[in-house]
């Protein structure tokens, strides 16, 4: 089979598509053959050098594909050879095959396209176990998502909004903005030109948001602490600004406040199972019923895959950058 390798850590250049072994499909695994990955942060940092997969994960980037079911390992039950498929995955999705673990399987939504589907299971597992299961954002609380026209901010708008929550983005440009709007933000504030601290603030009558959803790190840390409610939860996912930062823990403490860090690709099988459980029950029926949909930005051929991370790297994107199996 043929799949996108990192030749060297660097520049989008060093992803060439090659020929490679075929994947070996382990006890409780499926074979998918992939339609479609998605391109996310994640593998970019991966590509870069900053973010090895863990141990005895594939070296090939990707993080979530659709396809079909190809073959079944032992032990698996409730798939079957020909079902169409969208999974999370620990790697190798930046190819024609990938082995993913059958708890890791969801089935491709009512009403949804296959390629398309593959935007869906990282960015909605990412959103569903930290904004819900861990900072459990209740109706009527504030969100705060930081690059809401991302692939994870484009899914936290609709889920949040699905529950009755009030919704407030950051982006970088009045597109963006529009876009975010258009999905059901609330408000969405351009960190080119405004003080995110402040806005929140006056946006919320001087509370704060009780839920931060962040994927900077270091460089918000600080003001993230400032711009939650008391009782507010942080929630960081990301390390675009940096790993190192200080932090007034007196100022967090007054507010009875949360920091909490959290990443999904390390997590155990069983727990990355009841993730995805939890999303089959929850979430599956809002895209089925079309509440909630995935936002694709483009398609890229996966060959192509340098072009599509040029185009992440630069956010020029809204939504998810969808790589087609060749």
């Amino acid at each position: 089979m043929k799949a996108i390798e990192i030749s060297e850590p660097g520049g989008p250049d060093v992803l060439t598509w090659s020929e490679v072994p075929d994947p070996q499909v382990r006890d409780g695994e499926v074979l998918i053959e992939v339609a479609a990955a998605a391109v996310n942060r994640a593998d970019l940092m991966q590509r870069q050098g900053f973010y090895a997969p863990p141990a005895g994960a594939s070296e090939i980037p990707g993080l979530e594909c659709s396809g079909r079911i190809a073959a079944l390992g032992a032990g698996v039950s409730g798939w079957a050879v020909g079902d169409e498929v969208c999974a999370l995955l620990t790697g190798g999705g930046y190819a024609q095959k990938v082995a993913a673990p059958a708890g890791q399987l969801l089935p491709v939504p009512k009403g949804v396209d296959l390629v398309e589907a593959a935007g869906l299971p990282e960015t909605v597992c990412t959103v569903w176990s930290n904004v819900f299961l861990t900072a459990n954002l209740q109706p009527g609380e504030t969100l705060l998502v930081h690059g809401g026209a991302s692939g994870i901010g484009t899914t936290a708008i609709q889920l949040a909004k699905s529950v009755g929550a009030k919704v407030l983005v950051t982006v970088g440009s009045k597109k963006k903005a529009e876009r975010c709007v258009e999905l059901g933000a609330d408000a969405a504030i351009d960190y080119k030109d405004e003080d995110f601290v402040e806005r929140v603030r006056e946006l919320t009558d001087g509370r704060g948001a009780d839920v931060i959803l962040d994927n900077i790190g270091a460089k918000y840390l600080a003001r993230n602490v400032d711009a939650l409610a008391d009782s507010g939860r942080l929630v960081i996912i990301g390390l675009q600004g940096g790993a190192r930062a200080e932090l007034d823990l007196a100022q967090l403490m007054y507010k009875r406040g949360a920091v909490i860090g959290t990443a999904l690709r390390s997590r155990p099988l069983a727990q990355k199972a009841a993730i995805v459980a939890s999303v089959r029950e929850h979430v599956w029926p809002l895209v089925a019923s079309g509440a909630f949909r995935v936002v694709v930005d483009r398609r890229v051929p996966m060959p192509q895959a340098a072009d599509a991370h040029r185009a992440v790297e630069a956010s020029e994107h809204v939504g998810k950058v969808i790589l087609v199996a060749q």
